[in-house]
């Protein structure tokens, strides 16, 4: 059974609490009530308006276990809270075994610490779980994504979203195959995870290349590196990409950044200067995001 009352109660306790740089968006100058607005809410889960408010108001059919997981992680929920938000929309929680997706609060806050560089944080399988406002000016706005397109092998074997980088002909070799590998790695380590399966089987049969990777059997990992990313506005940047990883979490923290008294390093102190200045999500949300 669902409990829609409580349901709606736990939504919009949890949205009140959250603040806007919390999630990489800005608080914007006409911010009336506390924590995230339905809108944003509705954009970082991939939702529409509607149903947001529906849930908040205790209407509605019963959330899929998707749409709950979509909640779970705009909302930065605790595993305790994700637990309950999926009881009381009746439904099972996660199983054990499944990728963490809940971006540790201390991460957050690494986060915001080196906001003067980019970076973002990635689940085991890719997925783009959280970023600074600068990672936003410097590759897009992820919250204008769906979910499912905020994941970095679905947008470089897929085409799905907007990849800014841009590789050599033996780069793209082999940061494709460590790609392939990590994915590999993930699928040993969480064997039951639905998604992940689902992922994989997306990418073998939406493109050979991945596929050719796929069957040469190797694990692989995330590598630092030098990466070239093209600007709409400024061009195009060489930046130095530093991988960290979090194990508890599984997560792996992407730092960029530019060597001093280069080209690249000017413009990213000019996105420093005039990108976030520009760059205002809250005050620039569609009224709609498709469930």
């Amino acid at each position: 059974m669902v409990d829609r009352a409580e349901l709606a109660m736990v939504l919009r306790t949890a949205r009140s609490r959250i603040r806007p740089a919390d999630v990489g968006l800005t608080a914007g100058l006409r911010r009336q009530v506390p924590g995230l607005r339905r809108e944003e809410v509705a954009q970082l889960a991939g939702l529409s308006v509607d149903y947001i408010v529906r849930l908040e108001q205790g209407r509605g059919p019963k959330p899929s276990d998707q749409v709950l997981g979509a909640l779970v992680r705009a909302l930065r929920l605790s595993d305790a809270d994700r637990d309950l938000v999926f009881r009381l929309a009746g439904s099972e929680p996660p199983h054990a075994g499944c990728i963490p997706m809940l971006v540790r609060p201390s991460v957050l806050r690494l986060l915001d610490r080196v906001s003067d560089l980019p970076a973002i944080v990635l689940s085991a399988k890719s997925d783009v779980l959280a970023w600074n406002l600068l990672a936003a000016a410097l590759f897009g706005d992820f919250s204008q994504l769906p979910p499912a397109q905020r994941n970095l092998l679905r947008q470089r074997f897929l085409g799905a979203g907007a990849d800014r980088t841009i590789m050599t002909a033996q780069q793209s070799t082999v940061h494709a195959a460590d790609c392939v590998g990590c994915l590999r790695t993930a699928h040993a380590k969480y064997p039951q995870d639905a998604n992940l399966t689902q992922l994989i089987t997306e990418l073998r049969s939406g493109s050979a290349k991945f596929e050719e990777l796929w069957q040469t059997g190797r694990s692989g990992r995330l590598r630092s590196r030098t990466t070239t990313v093209t600007h709409p506005e400024l061009g195009t940047l060489t930046l130095d990409c530093d991988v960290l990883h979090e194990p508890e979490a599984d997560q792996t923290v992407i730092v960029y950044s530019a060597t001093p008294a280069t080209p690249t390093a000017s413009a990213l102190e000019l996105l420093r200067v005039t990108g976030l200045e520009q760059f205002r999500p809250t005050e620039h949300r569609p009224d709609t995001a498709k469930q």
